[in-house]
């Protein structure tokens, strides 16, 4: 796990690598927890990093044998960013699909997007970035670094 303070806005980033196995994303559940600990945004981002870290494992090469995925959050007075980067593989990215209620699958980014202020997919040849942010109070009104 690593830790650095940014030059912007006193952002703090946490980052972990976990192997592609699904009691991984109890670790990734935990580790969250800890990291926001005390904040009201604490279990929604919980929610949030188990749903992106199960579709990593079983929608693209994270889940396959030396498959991972990593996870990423971003603390700062404007925002919390929770992210979890893939290994691709799955031959299209996430998105989110509005399903019925009693459909068992494809629902997980419709939920997230529900419950985070913003979520927004990136693309790239090693996999994909599903990030989702919290504004803070601080954050709706606020100038962000950028």
């Amino acid at each position: 796990m690593h830790e650095y303070t940014s030059t912007c806005t006193a952002a703090r980033v946490w980052g972990l690598t976990c192997p592609g196995l699904p009691e991984e994303v109890s670790r990734a559940r935990r580790w969250t927890r800890d990291i926001l600990r005390g904040s009201p945004l604490a279990e929604d981002a919980e929610l949030i990093v188990s749903e992106l870290s199960a579709n990593a494992i079983l929608h693209t090469a994270s889940g396959r044998q030396s498959g991972s995925f990593s996870l990423a959050i971003e603390v700062s007075p404007q925002m919390v960013t929770l992210s979890v980067t893939d290994g691709g593989g799955a031959g299209t990215a996430p998105k989110v699909e509005h399903q019925d209620e009693e459909a068992e699958h494809g629902r997980g980014l419709d939920m997230v997007s529900a419950i985070a202020h913003r979520v927004v997919v990136n693309d790239s040849d090693h996999g994909h970035t599903v990030t989702a942010a919290f504004f803070t109070e601080a954050g709706r009104g606020g100038q962000l670094c950028g």
